[in-house]
C-alpha cells in the first residue's frame, strides 16, 4: 500500500493510524523513519495515540529505526540486504507469538539518484510479502514526486492513495481503470444470466451463457475457452441467438441486450 502525502502532519497521522491498528491486532510493528519525522516525533505521536505505547515498546512489539541506515549500505542500495532484513524481522515476530507484522518506510529517495533502484526494490518486496502475514505502508512526499513517479508507484502497489491536508484521494492506474471496465462488462453479462427478459426466454441455457460472453466483449476463441467448447460452436450459437432476438449483427445484438438490462434494473 502506498500513500502520497503533502504535509508532515499528513505523513504522521497516516503512519500512526496504520501502526495503532497493528498494535491493537497484536502485530509486530516497525517504522523506518526519515525526514521530516524524527525519532522523538514518532515516539510522541504514537504515545499520544496509543494508550499503552510504552508497554508495547518495552515488550518489543514496536521498533523505530533510522530509514537511511535500514535502506542504504553506505550510499548504496542493496536490494537483497533490505528484503532479507524484512524477512528476519518477520521471522522473529512470528517466533515471538505476534499475529503478523506491519512495516512502514518513508521514501526519502524520491527525486534522488536512487529512485530507479528503489522501484526495483519495491517490485522485489511485493513478491516477497505475497502470502505472508506482512503489511507494508510506503509513504512518498508528493512535492518531490513527478507524475511519472506517481504512476511507477501506483503500478507496483496494490493500493495507492494521496493525503492532502487530511483529505484522501484514491489513485487509479490505467490498468485499474481497464479492470473496472472489464468488471462492468462482466456485471452486465451476469445480469443477462440472472434477469431474463421476454426476448431472452426463448434462448437455451447454453445460448444464454454464450450471450453473456458476447456482451462481455469476449472473442469467439475467448468465449470458447471459458465455456469449454469450440470456437465454431460459439459462432453457431451466436447465429441462433441473433436470429431469435432479431438482431442484425453483433453490435445490434449487444445494444438490444444492454438496453433491456438497463430497463429491467
Amino acid at each position: 500500500m502506498s500513500v502520497f502525502y503533502e504535509t508532515k502532519e499528513d505523513l504522521i497521522n497516516t503512519t500512526v493510524g496504520f501502526f495503532e491498528e497493528g498494535l491493537k491486532n497484536n502485530e509486530f510493528c516497525i517504522w523506518a523513519i526519515s525526514d521530516p519525522v524524527t525519532q522523538k516525533d514518532a515516539e510522541n505521536y504514537l504515545r499520544h495515540a496509543v494508550p499503552r505505547f510504552d508497554e508495547n515498546l518495552a515488550a518489543g512489539q514496536i521498533e523505530i529505526v533510522g530509514g537511511y541506515d535500514w535502506y542504504l549500505t553506505g550510499d548504496q542500495v542493496d536490494l537483497e540486504c533490505i528484503v532479507n532484513g524484512w524477512s528476519e524481522k518477520l521471522g522473529s515476530a512470528m517466533a515471538n507469538g505476534w499475529e503478523g507484522m506491519r512495516a512502514s518506510g518513508n521514501a526519502f529517495w524520491a527525486g534522488t539518484k536512487h529512485w530507479n533502484e528503489f522501484c526495483g526494490y519495491e517490485h522485489e518486496l511485493d513478491r516477497f510479502i505475497a502470502g505472508r502475514k506482512m503489511i507494508v505502508l510506503c509513504t512518498y512526499p508528493a512535492q518531490a514526486s513527478t507524475a511519472i513517479d506517481v504512476l511507477d508507484v501506483a503500478r507496483v502497489h496494490q493500493f495507492s492513495m494521496a493525503r492532502r491536508n487530511g483529505e484522501w484521494e484514491f489513485l487509479e492506474t490505467p490498468e485499474l481503470k481497464q479492470a473496472k471496465r472489464e468488471i462492468q462488462k462482466l456485471n452486465f453479462a451476469l445480469d443477462i444470466l440472472s434477469k431474463p427478459s421476454l426476448g431472452h426466454r426463448s434462448l437455451t441455457p447454453r445460448e444464454r451463457m454464450v450471450l453473456a460472453q458476447i456482451v462481455r466483449g469476449a472473442s469467439s476463441k475467448e468465449a470458447a475457452r471459458t465455456l469449454g467448447i469450440g470456437p465454431r460452436t460459439i459462432e453457431f450459437h451466436r447465429a441462433h441467438i441473433m436470429q431469435k432476438l432479431g438482431a442484425k449483427n453483433t453490435v445490434d445484438l449487444v445494444r438490444r441486450v444492454l438496453g433491456e438490462v438497463s430497463d429491467a434494473a
